[in-house]
Parts: structure tokens; C-alpha cells; sequence
């Protein structure tokens, strides 16, 4: 190993180290703000939580850092921003064994809000600062789905959106699994033709969830319009798994939902 290869790993450690005390830090604080906020002695299943969702974001930033192809070897501003998200969904996780009372019931919704809007930025940032990289495009699909997945299990734990609604992030994980489980078999998996709305059906998804968390509209009226909201995204998952299989070969270009490996960088990169 170089001295500069050597240089540039050592540095990409000490960032993702710096990071891991920044989360927990939050983390811990917040276990004592919710803690005073309800009635519950919630403190510590919060922290536990919230931490259990960073421990796998650190393990998978870890896990990929190898995968970090800037020109400065550091994680650079983007990946910055996509951590923060990753951190804002493991605030959102927390809520789970916490009751939706006046003093925290719009924290949720608040923050997977912001990571969503965080979604975009990133993005336009790793294009504006030529830091697009394949361990960004990695961090970016699975906390997408991630995110939507804890988002969304608050969101039927608190009587927001009907436990249906998850069927949309069980399709993410399952197609990420199958297509994973081809190539290990060795199987041939096709890749999936640009669409123009996959991105609008991902911002769909994270809107309907945003919704439903911030206590505005009731839940006699989010339920239905989530489920009507959830149909295209689960049909356009049946078509690309057809695809990526093999059973088509012939797809409408207009429809899609992005969620195979092959389009992971095509976020990063435009």
C-alpha cells in the first residue's frame, strides 16, 4: 500500500469514526428530550432504537467505504448530507415504542420531511462539487429505502397509514434480495431501460409518508389516498422484476420505479 493510498484510508477511518460520535452523540440527547417530552420512561428503548438503526448505517458505510472513488479519498460533502439523512431516519425509528403525544407527535414527520428534501440536495451537491462516486450512489439507494421502511412502520404503529402501506418497502427489499440472489446463483439479470418516472414515484412515496406523520390531515383521509397512492409503485415493481428476470423483454419506457443496482449511480450523476 502506498503512502498515499495509506493516507487517504486513514482518513475516510477517522471521518467515518468522527461521524459515529456525532450520531450517538445526538442520539443520546435526544433520548433525554423525549424522555422528558412524554410520560412514558422511554428513554433508553428510544436510544436503543434510534442506535440499532445507526449501527447499520455505519456497518454498511464501513462495509462500502472501499467504494469511495473521490480524487481527496474524503467522503466529501454529499456523502456529508446523505449521513445526515441516514441520521434523521434513525430519530424517526426511535418513535416506534413512543406514544404520539402533543410534545413529540411532530418530530417524526419533521424530520423524515427534511431528510426527504435532504434526498434532493445531495445529489445536485455530488454534481456541482464532481463528487459523484459508487459508495455514494450505494448509501443513497439504501437509505432511501431504509428511511421509508422506519417512516413508514411509525406511521402504522401510530394509526397513520393502513399496515398495507408497507407492502411498498417489502417490494424494495425483496427485489434488491432477488436480484442479489440471482447474481449469486449466477443467473443472468437483465437491466431495467431509463423511465422518466421513477424518480416522481419515489418522491410520491416519501411525500404520502411525510403526510401521514405531521398531525394535520386525519387518518380517515390519508388512509385511502395512501393506498390509491401505493398501487403504481407495487405494479411498476411486478414489471421490474419481469424485466430483471427475463420474463420481458419489452417494457413502456414512461413507467418505472428505481430500485435495481444497475441504476444506483444514475442518482448521483443526474
Amino acid at each position: 500500500m502506498s503512502g498515499e493510498t495509506r493516507t487517504l484510508t486513514t482518513r475516510l477511518r477517522i471521518e467515518w469514526s468522527l461521524a459515529i460520535f456525532i450520531a450517538f452523540s445526538v442520539a443520546l440527547t435526544g433520548s433525554y428530550f423525549v424522555d422528558a417530552a412524554v410520560v412514558e420512561d422511554v428513554r433508553w428503548q428510544w436510544f436503543f432504537l434510534t442506535g440499532g438503526v445507526l449501527v447499520y448505517e455505519f456497518w454498511f458505510l464501513q462495509r462500502h467505504l472501499s467504494l469511495n472513488d473521490q480524487g481527496d479519498g474524503s467522503l466529501g460533502a454529499a456523502n456529508v448530507i446523505t449521513l445526515t439523512r441516514g441520521m434523521l431516519y434513525a430519530v424517526v425509528g426511535g418513535f416506534l415504542i413512543v406514544s404520539p403525544v402533543e410534545g413529540v407527535r411532530w418530530i417524526p414527520g419533521l424530520c423524515y420531511g427534511t431528510g426527504a428534501i435532504l434526498d434532493f440536495l445531495d445529489g445536485w451537491v455530488a454534481r456541482q462539487t464532481n463528487q459523484q462516486s459508487t459508495l455514494g450512489a450505494k448509501l443513497d439507494l439504501s437509505f432511501d429505502l431504509l428511511g421509508a421502511l422506519v417512516a413508514s412502520l411509525v406511521a402504522v404503529v401510530w394509526g397513520r397509514l393502513p399496515i398495507w402501506y408497507l407492502a411498498i418497502s417489502a417490494a424494495g427489499y425483496l427485489f434488491r434480495g432477488g436480484t442479489a440472489y440471482r447474481r449469486y446463483r449466477g443467473v443472468y439479470v437483465a437491466p431495467l431501460p431509463p423511465s422518466r418516472v421513477r424518480r416522481p414515484l419515489a418522491a410520491l412515496h416519501m411525500i404520502v409518508i411525510t403526510i401521514a406523520l405531521i398531525p394535520v390531515l386525519s387518518s380517515d383521509v390519508i388512509v385511502p389516498l395512501a393506498t390509491v397512492a401505493m398501487i403504481p409503485s407495487l405494479l411498476v415493481f411486478v414489471r421490474d422484476w419481469l424485466v430483471v428476470s427475463g420474463r420481458i423483454t419489452s417494457v413502456n419506457l414512461e413507467s418505472g420505479f428505481q430500485t435495481s443496482e444497475e441504476e444506483d449511480s444514475t442518482k448521483r450523476e443526474g
